[in-house]
């Protein structure tokens, strides 16, 4: 289960199109393991960022930043 953000519109750099683009971007609580008896217990708020280019998307675990 994600829940998500309302929608941002950022520029930032795009890897695949190795330049500055518009990324649509939010933050999603991801459940890392879904196999645990209180999966609840193990959602972490993730950076998703998708380029409005080519729709390359990346995510980053918000804990690690």
């Amino acid at each position: 289960m994600t829940t998500t953000s309302p929608r941002t519109s950022l520029t930032e750099f795009c890897e695949d199109c190795s330049r500055e683009t518009s990324h649509a971007v939010t933050i999603q609580l991801r459940v890392e393991n879904a196999d645990a008896d209180h999966a609840k217990c193990s959602r972490e708020p993730y950076r998703v960022s998708k380029c409005l280019t080519c729709e390359a998307s990346s995510a980053r675990r918000m804990n690690d930043a």
